[in-house]
């Protein structure tokens, strides 16, 4: 008798803002990126702390997932110091194989030329092979990359935009080809993944941090279907659904990853799911591992979550 398929393990992980921040000069101050410093200086530099992230490296290798997925806010201020350090700490963790990543508002947080920001980590945000029909035209999103059944599709969210906004958006460009690649997927036996950063359901976050095109974003996935949906912005745990034609798809969002917030429900934490394959479609169950303050390291939490998702969407 054959063995067991096991299931494929993936890791989420989102909004590390890695620090400490580089130096910074007033000129790099005349933007948005004042308010940013003063709020990193007075406030979020003793939240967002590397010996966090440096016991996500070490529990990551221990659990050992199959693969490991990012959904943004890599960076702090947009300084572009600060993506070279963030290239760094990614290639340290693992290779581009290993992990996908999206791009969060924080990755956008000033206009600034690519090859000064993301195209240090250009390698974590590309297709297997050719990309998807109309993803050059919308900055390479979205991608589409083939892990064990998942078929994890990147999309970008992260814009710029004025102080006191972290509003996304995905675009008229980016959501046809999602449109198009979801159709084509939908035939396959494969688990539809897709990663963005803000959350797209409705009332997950307030008016000026929201997703600006959720509802299209919604309709698409709606009408031609996904298994699983990723997300982070919010710095806590979301969990959420998007009634889909024949099924409910889950939408699960995690905290920030490197965070000592006071608020337990703000700690660091991830999430490992066991994805595998069922007589109705796919189920995730998931692992929440959190940081211990007391061994400097992660640690499971109680109350692992489960959910499902039932059948593939019939196409519109």
């Amino acid at each position: 008798m054959a063995a067991a398929r096991r299931p494929f393990r993936l890791a989420h992980i989102s909004d590390l803002h890695i620090g400490p921040l580089p130096p910074v000069t007033p000129r790099d101050l005349l933007s948005k990126r004042l308010l940013g410093y003063l709020s990193w200086r007075s406030r979020k530099q003793r939240i967002h702390r590397i010996e966090v992230l440096a016991a996500l490296e070490r529990d990551l290798r221990a659990s050992a997932p199959d693969h490991v997925v990012i959904t943004g806010d890599l960076v702090n201020l947009g300084l572009p110091a600060e993506f070279v350090q963030a290239g760094a700490w990614l290639r340290d963790l693992g290779t581009p194989a290993w992990i996908s990543v999206v791009p969060g508002n924080h990755d956008a947080y000033v206009r600034i030329g690519r090859n000064r920001s993301l195209g240090h980590w250009a390698d974590y945000m590309t297709s297997d092979e050719a990309p998807p029909p109309g993803s050059a035209a919308a900055g390479g999103f979205p991608y589409l990359r083939r892990r064990g059944p998942l078929a994890i599709i990147g999309l970008s969210t992260a814009i710029a935009t004025p102080p006191g906004f972290a509003t996304g958006r995905l675009g008229e460009g980016q959501l046809e080809a999602l449109d198009r690649l979801l159709a084509e997927l939908a035939g396959e036996d494969c688990c539809r993944v897709l990663l963005l950063h803000h959350p797209p359901v409705a009332g997950a976050c307030t008016w000026r941090k929201r997703l600006i095109d959720a509802p299209a974003f919604r309709r698409i996935v709606a009408c031609r279907g996904a298994d699983l949906i990723l997300h982070g912005h919010e710095h806590a745990p979301v969990n959420g659904m998007i009634e889909g034609r024949e099924s409910r798809i889950p939408v699960l969002g995690v905290s920030s990853t490197s965070s000592l917030d006071a608020r337990p429900e703000r700690r660091a934490r991830y999430q490992i799911y066991g994805i595998e394959r069922t007589t109705s479609g796919w189920a995730a169950s998931g692992e929440a591992r959190g940081y211990d303050r007391g061994s400097a390291s992660f640690v499971p939490l109680p109350a692992a979550s489960r959910t499902s998702s039932s059948e593939y969407a019939r196409p519109c």
